[in-house]
């Protein structure tokens, strides 16, 4: 298992450099076009809704309209209502709980969860005409808050997280992932070749303040968005999404920390 993990990480990896650093936006288009398909897909499939293909072939034509019409402006606004779809809907569920699979809730549910994968694959693109690099910065600081907590919960965890959701990640976990962020991300702002990235820009313009509340954002939205599917496989009784990755599940246990941060960036980053 460890080696098929390992595997499907060098290759998604090689794979994300490669489209990152190609200057294709035809290849971009493509590749992102189809790991958005596979997310709509296991999105329907975690709502058990039926007609799981139709609809995410449905949603991955508006995904590529919204790609390549490349409205600034329209963006903006998706990211906005992408970050107020957390706060409303989505973070109060961790709390309150979610709708019935039979129910009509369930349904809304899933087509406000698919305008937030949408917003955050929209993110991407805009992120990444900022320049790969600063698209890899933003990733980054969910990839090290992610590993952060990991350890630190492996070495200190005691009190649990949201232990009807995910008995596994601990509060000491969650602390530990924030404090490797703002000291990962704080050196990185002394790196003169990093000052196009993302935590530099938010110094430069905001301050040390707005620099630590911008990253405790980050993390707290990378945490929700890690918790928000894990709420969804223990509702469907799944373990992973899917299987399309051999050893990490599916597309969307890779990225669901990603789904809330993603717009968050791209919606700061308009005042970068």
């Amino acid at each position: 298992m460890l080696k098929t993990r390992v595997i499907t990480a060098l290759v998604l990896l090689a794979v994300l450099l490669i489209v990152l650093f190609s200057k294709s936006f035809v290849l971009f288009s493509v590749v992102i076009a189809v790991f958005f398909a596979a997310a709509a897909w296991e999105s329907f499939r975690l709502f058990q809704v039926r007609q799981a293909i139709p609809g995410a072939v449905i949603w991955t034509a508006a995904f590529l309209y919204l790609l390549l019409k490349g409205e600034s402006e329209s963006a903006r606004l998706l990211f906005m209502l992408s970050v107020a779809i957390w706060v409303i809907r989505l973070i109060p569920s961790l709390k309150f709980g979610l709708p019935p699979l039979d129910a009509l809730g369930n349904r809304l549910l899933n087509g406000i969860y698919g305008i937030a994968i949408l917003g955050s694959f929209l993110a991407i693109a805009a992120l990444f005409q900022r320049s790969p690099v600063y698209l890899l910065s933003v990733m980054a600081i969910v990839w090290i808050a992610d590993i952060g907590a990991y350890f630190s919960g492996k070495a200190f965890g005691k009190r649990k997280l949201a232990p009807t959701i995910s008995p596994g990640k601990s509060w000491e976990g969650a602390i530990g992932g924030w404090l490797a962020v703002l000291i990962i991300t704080a050196a990185s702002t002394f790196h003169p070749l990093l000052a196009d990235t993302f935590a530099p820009q938010v110094l430069a313009r905001w301050g040390w303040g707005g620099f630590f509340v911008v990253m405790t954002l980050m993390v707290a939205a990378s945490i929700v968005g890690d918790l928000f599917e894990s709420q969804l496989k223990r509702r469907a009784g799944m373990k992973d999404s899917s299987n399309l990755l051999p050893g990490h599940g599916g597309v969307l246990d890779r990225i669901d920390a990603l789904i809330p941060t993603l717009p968050l960036a791209a919606l700061l980053g308009t005042w970068l």
